[in-house]
């Protein structure tokens, strides 16, 4: 994982040289380890390294023989000894490899297969790339297809077209800047972005029909793991002590002892665990049982609400977002990410993804058939660029930590997301209710000594990350947000801030503070996601149950009767995008207004 700038189309591109390092200094802390910079002619690709794999050669800017294409790209492909052996078989003595970083087989694909590259080869990985072709005097932009690593493009007043890892890299220098989609290439010859590959996924129709075996699941899971365990650093799992993240490390710990691909050793071959949350919060207790149960080395880090209200403005800064959602849950992330960094750790997998892919969300429990399950499916993975990518990428790369997401690689989610939703759902065929991500459990539950986890790990309900570090953090966010914010200030949001407008005092304060770093209503506000949701849903979803109406709080507790722990039956609070309270005379997701 990295930082990445580049700069096209300039009348000068050493004339702009500082500016540009500069500007790349800016994104340092995604890579500390090392710096690189191409500049030439019309075009500079500066480079920040965080040196996960081959950390002795794989520096960059990355070249071919000929130096006549350059890459710039942060990201992992975890299938790159594959694709290296598919282009050597294809094309026998071709290809002359000048590192042994998993990157470099991005620009020899390029070399062999054109612009077509990404859809012409089965490429797994998380990545945003930009390639210099100084053979036709063009440039090629792309990004992963679920957006598990940011990027952002952008133009200057001379010209040039610019494109950057951080949007912070760009707002100083572009009046113009928005986020580079998901899943798509950009080819300077015409100009045109489009979809490099479309999985089955893609669209919710037509939906899935075909039941899928548990161990089908379980395996296919397993192989995804594995996978995202390519490292030649130490690394470590983060660790909440929910489902999602114990079976990562669950699987992390019976693969750890060797490196990966390889039958040498493993630089720690015993697995570190990580969590973080308040004293005496849900996540602690249950992830110290989990790392028990492992046998992990595990470091539990405790934070003092004061602590994250100290850094929730650098926290903003970093996630370049005002989504309440997104800012409560990557603070203990963020501090997290500092004391991880300083264990040794660079490189940790993580659990985000599962709760979309298999309906996670307490609110899924209302979903009222299995269409409307899948759709929600679908446009929850289509937003996580928006939110839980984005907060995990940003809140652990502001210390040079890089986080892999498993449950997000390409092979497993076209399993994953290619099965009938029936099994998913919160309901058996008989309408019996039944937990949450029920399949996903129930593929892991084996019995005796092959058990992945305890039982009452393995059927926990479900607790969003910034629930699960401690209820009294959101409850003491809101409340800080009281004392600074008054009404007066929050009866005039509109004004000050047209452009997505704050309805509660608590995203006034989130969004005064990304203010101060990025402008009251500049391009940068545009790059927000911002929606009307409950317990993390798609407006979409609002409309499934009329008790979500007026409780449209991020918080799983504002899902009543599911939530052990639920607000009582009074509790109401303004919907984030359409400021509605349930007293409306139409549900808020129809009025509510998202870019």
């Amino acid at each position: 994982m990295c930082g990445i700038l580049a700069l096209f189309g300039l009348p000068n591109a050493e004339n702009v040289r500082k500016q540009a390092v500069d500007a790349a200094k800016l994104l340092r802390h995604r890579g500390p380890d090392w710096s690189g910079i191409y500049c030439e002619e019309s075009t500079i690709i500066a480079h920040e390294r965080l040196a996960i794999v081959d950390p002795d050669s794989g520096d960059q800017p990355l070249f071919n023989k000929a130096k006549d294409l350059v890459l710039g790209v942060n990201g992992e492909i975890y299938n790159y000894e594959e694709l290296q052996d598919g282009l050597h078989e294809r094309a026998p003595g071709k290809h002359t490899f000048l590192t042994k970083s998993d990157c470099e087989v991005l620009l020899h694909l390029y070399a062999e297969d054109g612009i077509d590259f990404l859809t012409k080869n089965h490429v797994c990985g998380m990545f945003a790339f930009a390639i210099w072709d100084k053979r036709s005097n063009s440039y090629v932009v792309a990004r992963d297809t679920v957006g598990i690593i940011p990027l952002y493009i952008g133009w200057g007043s001379d010209g040039s077209v610019r494109v950057s890892s951080e949007l912070k890299a760009l707002h100083k220098f572009c009046e113009r800047y928005e986020e580079f989609p998901p899943g798509h290439i950009l080819d300077s010859k015409t100009g045109q972005r489009r979809l490099f590959y479309t999985p089955r996924w893609y669209e919710p129709s037509p939906m899935p029909t075909e039941e899928i075996a548990l161990v089908t699941l379980r395996e296919a899971f397993e192989a995804a793991v594995i996978s995202h365990m390519m490292s030649d650093v130490p690394y470590g799992v983060l660790l909440s002590g929910g489902l999602d993240s114990s079976l990562v490390a669950s699987i992390m710990s019976r693969n750890c002892q060797r490196r990966h691909g390889s039958a040498e050793p493993a630089a720690w071959p015993q697995l570190h665990s990580f969590s973080i949350g308040l004293e005496g919060s849900p996540d602690l207790k249950a992830a110290r049982e989990v790392a028990k149960y492992l046998g992990t080395v595990h470091h539990e880090y405790v934070f003092t609400v004061q602590e994250g209200l100290d850094a929730l403005p650098d926290v903003i800064y970093h996630l370049e977002t005002f989504d309440v959602t997104t800012c409560r849950a990557a603070t203990p992330m963020y501090l997290m990410a500092r004391r991880i960094r300083a264990s040794g750790v660079k490189m940790v997998l993580s659990g985000e993804g599962a709760d979309e892919i298999f309906g996670g969300y307490l609110y899924f429990h209302k979903a009222p058939n299995p269409e409307e399950f899948h759709a929600e499916n679908v446009r929850k993975i289509k937003q996580l660029h928006l939110y839980d990518c984005l907060r995990a990428n940003k809140a652990m790369m502001a210390w040079g930590v890089e986080a892999r997401v498993p449950f997000l690689d390409r092979r497993f989610m076209e399993i994953a997301m290619g099965f009938d939703p029936t099994q998913k759902m919160c309901r058996d065929k008989d309408g019996k209710p039944r937990c949450e991500k029920w399949i996903l459990r129930k593929a892991f539950d084996v019995p005796g000594s092959r058990a992945y986890l305890p039982k009452e790990v393995l059927w926990r309900q479900k607790e969003q990350f910034s629930d699960g570090v401690g209820y009294s953090w959101i409850d003491s966010i809101k409340a800080h947000a009281e004392t600074l914010i008054s009404d007066q200030q929050l009866a005039t949001a509109e004004h000050r801030f047209p452009v997505k407008t704050p309805r509660t005092k608590e995203a006034y304060m989130i969004r005064q503070h990304f203010a101060q770093h990025f402008g009251e209503n500049t391009a940068a506000a545009g790059t927000v996601g911002w929606q009307d949701s409950i317990a993390c849903s798609s407006e979409v979803a609002l409309k499934w149950d009329a008790s979500f109406q007026g409780r449209a709080d991020a918080s799983g507790r504002s899902v009543a009767g599911v939530h052990e722990s639920a607000y009582n039956a009074d509790y109401k609070t303004a919907s984030q995008a359409s400021g509605a309270t349930g007293n409306d005379s139409e549900p808020a997701a129809k009025k509510s207004k998202t870019a």
